[in-house]
């Protein structure tokens, strides 16, 4: 497999790539057309802030499976293209959480005491102490805009201060912050209460703008602003007015809507401190987003685990080995069921019986959806964009859980709808790890989910077997395994048999001419 990491990387991430194996190429930062032209041929990109992983780029790939970032912010990457491409997204999230809180808190500090200026003032040969006069934090309140592990991290420094901390995420519980000792209110109280604010959450559409015109108008006056996540957080004119208003007495940014920033209004403002996106430089955060984002890597491509995957259901690292033989078996599960559905599908159901042993089950609503959709569509399905894809065709994809198991202690139930009518399948695991299809159409039945499997429906009438073994055999066909079910003595029947060889169009028209044999159908897994 073949990895290019741009920006730089550390080598430590550079060299744990390699020692598993992996042929890396390791570059600083490219241009957009440098970049589309390297990454073909290339099966995973480690990226870190200074390159832009654009449509474009995207589009160009043509093995690609893994974008990593070495690092939190993934603006920079366009997730909505590689979902559809069916390409993984992932970051390193907790290497450069120290890092960046402790900029965040250097910014406060120097905004508190004036540091940047008077620094300027005396290297130019002034002594003016009583112009750079600051105010201390102790007993201040810092409002805190988001309560991820940066956040956190910035929470219990200004604690160590002896700061009162507010907090406004709407994602995290009260109980949870009160633990830390954060106060969490509402995002308009927040922002009339603190003497100072400190952004940390991700740039979304969402919060695009998050802190504007209207947000600086409920503010308390003298208020100094903190921004080392991201750029278009703050709207940067409305924070220029409110500046020059005397809303806010001063604001240190480390981050701005475009970088490097041009005709940027705050620069060369004597209010604000600004430096070029330093939160994660230090050599301790470098080597940690380096190694995490690489152990990731290899993880995913050596062993199927999917860490800090965005646009992947997340997984408890803990339950992997647990859910690993339930993904193969959803997968089969769904491709039976592409083999068998003509391309009309229009509903398709996934219920969960008895206990898997696992917390939530999207990814494998995934994986049923990549293995049907494999069959039905052509390109790359993968667990990524699979779902994607299932409602891009309108199929209407719903999940269930039942406790009750029925006849095994936990399996799991297909059933799609199609324009000609309904066909379901149901999987187990013998033993935890033993894949197996014990019901299809309602027979139950035991049938290994691998290589050419041949379905005969037909009546319950005594010699039929014998008959289908006749024209396999003389087509030199060797039979591995069979399964009978019938629903009553004489009644409706299936024959399913796991056979050596393919199964021709020709062969299985002959096996469905035979008298009461309705219908022959081949799947091949």
């Amino acid at each position: 497999m073949r990895i290019l990491a741009t920006d730089n990387l550390k080598k430590e991430g550079v060299e744990l790539l390699q020692k598993a194996g992996f042929d890396v190429e390791a570059t600083g930062k490219l241009s957009p057309e440098e970049l589309k032209e390297k990454i073909k041929g290339v099966d995973v990109l480690i990226v870190r802030s200074g390159t832009k992983v654009t449509q474009e780029v995207i589009e160009a790939s043509d093995k690609l499976k893994i974008i990593g970032r070495a690092g939190v912010g993934v603006d920079n990457i366009d997730i909505p293209s590689a979902t559809r491409k069916g390409i993984v997204v992932m970051n390193a999230p907790t290497g450069n959480t120290v890092s960046a809180a402790e900029h965040a808190i250097a910014l406060l500090l120097a905004l508190a005491r004036n540091i940047p200026w008077a620094h300027a003032s005396l290297i130019k040969g002034e002594w003016d102490r009583k112009r750079f006069m600051g105010t201390e934090v102790y007993g201040k309140t810092l409002g805190i805009i988001g309560l991820g592990r940066v956040g956190t991290h910035v929470a219990k420094c200004a604690l160590g201060l002896g700061m009162k901390v507010l907090g406004y995420d709407p994602f995290i519980s009260r109980e949870s912050a009160e633990r830390i000792g954060v106060k969490m209110v509402e995002f308009d109280e927040l922002l009339s209460l603190s003497d100072f604010i400190t952004l940390h959450v991700p740039l979304t559409p969402h919060t695009r703008h998050l802190i504007g015109e209207k947000e600086f108008q409920k503010m308390k006056k003298g208020v100094r602003i903190i921004n080392s996540a991201r750029g278009g957080v703050i709207d940067e004119e409305a924070l220029y007015n409110a500046i020059k208003e005397g809303i806010v007495k001063g604001a240190a940014l480390d981050v701005f809507e475009e970088e490097p920033p041009k005709d940027c209004p705050l620069i060369g403002l004597p209010e604000v401190i600004v430096t070029p996106h330093l939160g994660a430089s230090t050599l301790e955060a470098q080597f940690n987003v380096a190694v995490e984002i690489a152990s990731q890597i290899v993880d995913a491509l050596k062993k199927g685990i999917y860490r800090n995957a965005l646009n992947l259901p997340a997984i408890p690292t803990g339950e992997w080995k647990e859910i690993s033989p339930y993904l193969q078996l959803s997968e089969k599960l769904g491709t039976f069921l592409g083999e068998l559905c003509e391309k009309t599908v229009k509903e398709i159901s996934v219920e969960f019986l008895g206990d898997l042993g696992v917390s939530q089950y999207s990814i494998l609503v995934s994986a049923v959806l990549k293995g049907m959709l494999s069959v039905i569509l052509p390109g790359s399905i993968t667990y990524v964009n699979a779902r994607m894809l299932a409602e891009e065709r309108g199929i209407k994809v719903m999940e269930r859980e039942s406790k009750r198991g029925e006849d095994f202690t936990s399996a799991i139930r297909v059933k799609v709808v199609e324009e000609k009518g309904e066909r379901e399948v149901t999987g187990a695991l013998f033993e935890r790890k033993i894949p197996r299809i014990v019901s299809i159409d309602g027979f139950g039945v035991e049938v290994e989910p691998e290589g050419n499997i041949l379905l005969c429906y037909g009546l319950d009438k005594p010699g039929l077997i014998g008959k289908i073994g006749k024209i396999l055999g003389d087509k030199g066909i060797n039979i591995a395994r069979m399964t009978f079910s019938r629903k009553r003595k004489g009644g409706e029947a299936i024959t399913v048999l796991n056979v050596d060889s393919p199964v021709s169009e020709r062969i299985r028209e002959e096996i469905e001419k035979l008298e009461d044999i309705d219908k022959a159908e081949v799947i091949v897994l």
